[in-house]
């Protein structure tokens, strides 16, 4: 089921939050624990079972790590027994039948479940923290099932930590007017990133990816296309997830700041995806040693992490291509950019980063022909053709605009208002905001979620 869809907007959402604030506190649990079970398995019910399983195989690792927490040794071995079996569980669903077609062993051509590669990363980090001590195991297992299947982060993050959300789910979600009404603001801010947004630009990015006709600036302008398709994608679903987390009483982390302003690679990663790279940093990073290395194993560590990154977003060579180019751009930062990009002009600063974010995106975007794609970018085809003249002024309206949107201008000037000003506005924009993206979602079938995939 999707956020945007209008099963979602007009049966799900409004029965599901009904049925919410009419329980008890002490119901509240299990009945969101049945809607967002009834959500994931909206369209393929079979993957209910594997979430199942992945919920009490880590509720029981969850046990036995408390209980044998004197035993540092068999603790520890309890710890490698749920990563195992998070890995292994993702492995088979993700990547056999690309290692497989790589090393011609049998393909199985199984579907990948919806949301596998997020939920098995949180549940990975409840059993690494309930060791370290820095959450204690849930010992109800309706709320440990809550926390895994939360409807609202489960298809595409925020991946959200338990020791984030755990006291909520421990004392009992209380929810305020206020929460609500916040919560509504932020999801309808994040719909319209996705539907007037992200769908619209991602209309150009479809007709350019496998053009034939495709020239130098054609091919850069399908690049910079889908790196605001995908920006104004997650960041909706995020904005989407979050909201909708708020008007249950829930906060998750926030996954994106602005990443389009970055002034470096390394300021870039800080503000995109951010959960994504907090979890990476603090269970495979700083394990593996961190900062606290010198030298070839630092930037090996980095490499390790950077090629994993890639490779958790997809079973494909262009992702793991993605990944490294990450990792060998931000040690070329720490070893030799730092220290003369922080002087030159801002201006010069940004360009550079987002001339480097946009070949990113065009690998990224590009799991079968992404050599091809760049080699047209880089000179492999006419400079310019009349194609490219038509789409360029056509869509210039949308990218003045969505150049606007990705920077904090918008929120700047708003806050700027006076507070009655503020409330009046913030109301007529959200009525408006809905009423435009029904009238667009009646009209138009173009409706994917891109994350949905990974």
């Amino acid at each position: 089921m999707v956020f945007s869809s209008m099963t979602f907007l007009f049966a799900y959402l409004p029965i599901t939050l009904a049925l919410y604030f009419i329980c008890p506190l002490w119901l509240r649990n299990p009945m969101l624990l049945i809607a967002n079970l009834i959500f994931y398995g909206w369209g393929e019910p079979k993957y209910i079972i594997i979430m199942f399983a992945s919920i009490m195989i880590d509720y029981i690792h969850g046990f036995l790590i408390e209980k044998y927490r004197s035993n540092d040794k068999l603790a520890r071995k309890f710890v490698a027994s749920s990563v195992i079996f998070n890995l292994a569980l993702l492995f088979f669903f993700k990547y056999w039948d690309f290692l497989a077609s790589q090393f011609g062993l049998p393909v199985l051509g199984v579907p990948l479940p919806l949301g596998i590669s997020f939920y098995t990363f949180q549940t990975m980090s409840y059993s690494i923290d309930v060791y370290r001590g820095e959450a204690q195991r849930q010992t109800n297992l309706i709320k440990f099932g809550v926390f895994v299947t939360l409807f609202p982060q489960l298809i595409a993050g925020p991946i959200v930590r338990y020791k984030d959300i755990a006291d909520q789910l421990t004392e009992g979600v209380k929810t305020i007017i206020k929460d609500v009404s916040e919560g509504a603001k932020l999801f309808t801010v994040g719909l319209c990133k996705k539907v007037l947004l992200a769908n619209s630009i991602g209309k150009l990015w479809e007709v350019l990816q496998t053009n034939p006709d495709l020239s130098v600036v054609g091919a850069w302008l399908g690049a910079i296309a889908f790196s605001f398709q995908i920006y104004f994608d997650f960041a909706g679903y995020s904005d989407m997830a979050c909201g909708l987390g708020r008007m249950l009483g829930f906060t998750f982390p926030q996954n994106f700041n602005y990443p389009y302003i970055a002034k470096s690679i390394t300021d870039f990663w800080r503000r995109w995806h951010m959960t994504l790279g907090s979890w990476f940093r603090e269970y495979v990073y700083i394990p593996l040693g961190g900062n606290r290395v010198n030298g070839f194993r630092k930037y090996f560590n980095i490499m390790v992490v950077w090629a994993l990154t890639g490779f958790w977003h997809g079973a494909d060579w262009n992702f793991i291509v993605w990944g490294i180019y990450f990792g060998v751009l931000l040690i070329l930062e720490k070893q030799i950019f730092m220290k003369f990009l922080p002087k030159l002009p801002a201006f010069i600063q940004h360009i550079y980063t987002l001339i480097l974010i946009v070949i990113s995106m065009a690998i990224f975007a590009t799991p079968q022909y992404f050599i091809e794609y760049l080699s047209k970018m880089f000179g492999n085809a006419p400079l310019f053709n009349a194609m490219t003249e038509y789409y360029l002024i056509s869509y210039l309206p949308t990218f003045i605009i969505l150049i606007i949107a990705a920077t904090p201008l918008p929120k700047k000037l708003f806050n700027k208002l006076p507070e009655k000003a503020r409330d009046s506005l913030s109301t007529i924009l959200m009525v408006c905001g809905i009423a435009m993206t029904i009238s667009f979602l009646v009209s138009d079938s173009y409706n994917p979620f891109l994350y949905f995939r990974f």
